[in-house]
């Protein structure tokens, strides 16, 4: 059964019945009670046997840290632990096969280790959470609609491989995440446990960009894509969020005080650069097409390409306004690119090779060559601006 009812200026979320599907492991322990105000987020007590786990008299060994946020920063979103239920046995299909997708839709991409593959947000903002194997690596691709943000963490710690759940809680609007190993809280945004026995421990994060399907399937028609098939019943296709990237909306559960040099909805395009971070917004970028910059002693390349859908404008995920795609890499101090006419390509001034947006050359004398991609954040000011308060501006408006 779903239920709709209005939290805000026009946003609307989908309450989902659907549980987590019945765990066929037996049941090896049960982790030790929450010590602090975790009522809300139970570790599952069904998990696998993964080496590594240290077990004292048949429970876990507590050695919490001091949580890294005020507890009370940690606020309810709406849900219950897993209302919103991670993938955690994705099924996938072939480029080719796939039937559901719009040209221009939006999909969230990562390849590691030749292994490529594509997440469609029409999917992800049902679930926020897939656990994957990707080129031999177990992943977490995380997606927080509120925020309008998409990472990839690395999931094996050592020698244990955790899986994330949604944990039904928000961290200034954004997803909070939460493994069922320990039951330890992380952040979507930081990739940083922040409450529980992992608290401290950092996942190692993965580039991937958010990008129009044509795109993504042009460039890897041999590759898999996240099917609908996920065992859930789902209104995939449609947006659940309709209204909210309005640069003039307000976000949901945010009670931060907004940076002021932008509206809190502002898009922007942002990231580290040796721990230094830089946001450069979407409107000025889309004016500009191709920003080159010199930072922390990195040449970093920024190019807007229109034509793919927010997934956060109207009902339907594919209908809504073009706020395009970016690519951020590493190049040369003596490379200079120029946009192609009609912005569909980037060209190299030195062999007039033609790039696409996920950094592949793709014709002339340097086809195959690949651009550094840097991990960057499609997100909205008001979430980057209150983890990132010292961030630098870059391509002003």
């Amino acid at each position: 059964m779903r239920n709709w009812f209005v939290v805000g200026a026009g946003l609307v979320i989908a309450v989902c019945s659907a549980c987590l599907p019945a765990d066929d492991q037996d049941v090896v322990y049960r982790l030790k009670p929450a010590q602090v105000a975790v009522d809300w987020v139970t570790p599952s007590p069904r998990i696998e046997t993964i080496p590594g786990l240290q077990i004292v008299d048949g429970e876990r060994e507590n050695t919490w840290a001091k949580p890294l946020v005020d507890l009370g920063d940690i606020r309810p979103g709406g849900l219950p632990p897993d209302g919103l239920p991670a993938l955690n046995r994705p099924a996938f299909i072939p480029a080719r096969s796939v039937w559901f997708l719009a040209d221009r839709e939006p999909v969230v991409t990562l390849e590691i280790n030749g292994d490529a593959r594509a997440y469609p947000v029409q999917i992800l903002m049902w679930h926020e959470i897939v656990n994957d194997v990707v080129g031999g690596v177990p992943v977490a691709v995380t997606y927080c609609p509120l925020c309008n943000s998409a990472v990839a963490y690395e999931r094996q710690i050592d020698d244990v491989v955790f899986e994330f759940g949604t944990s039904g809680r928000l961290l200034n609007s954004a997803l909070v995440m939460y493994d069922r190993q320990t039951g330890s809280l992380w952040s979507h945004y930081t990739g940083e446990a922040i409450v529980g026995e992992m608290t401290g421990t950092e996942l190692t994060v993965y580039p991937l960009s958010t990008v129009a399907w044509s795109d993504w399937s042009d460039a890897y028609p041999g590759g898999l894509v996240l099917d609908r098939e996920t065992g859930f019943f789902k209104e995939y296709g449609l947006n659940p969020y309709p209204g909210y990237d309005d640069v003039d909306a307000q976000p949901f559960l945010f009670d931060g005080e907004v940076d002021g040099r932008y509206t809190a909805m502002t898009r922007m395009i942002a990231f580290e650069i040796d721990g230094k971070p830089v946001a450069v917004p979407l409107s000025g970028l889309q004016k500009q097409l191709l920003i080159v910059t010199e930072l922390s002693n990195e040449w970093i390349l920024i190019w807007w390409k229109p034509g793919t859908s927010s997934a956060l404008d109207s009902f339907d995920v594919a209908g809504g306004n073009d706020v395009g795609s970016v690519f951020v890499g590493k190049i040369d101090a003596d490379e200079s690119f120029t946009v192609s006419e009609g912005g569909i390509s980037i060209i190299d001034d030195a062999t007039g090779s033609s790039w696409n947006i996920l950094g592949h050359a793709t014709r002339g004398p340097r086809k195959g060559a690949r651009i550094e991609q840097v991990q960057h954040f499609d997100t909205f000011w008001f979430a980057w601006s209150a983890y990132r308060p010292d961030t630098t501006i870059v391509g002003v408006d």
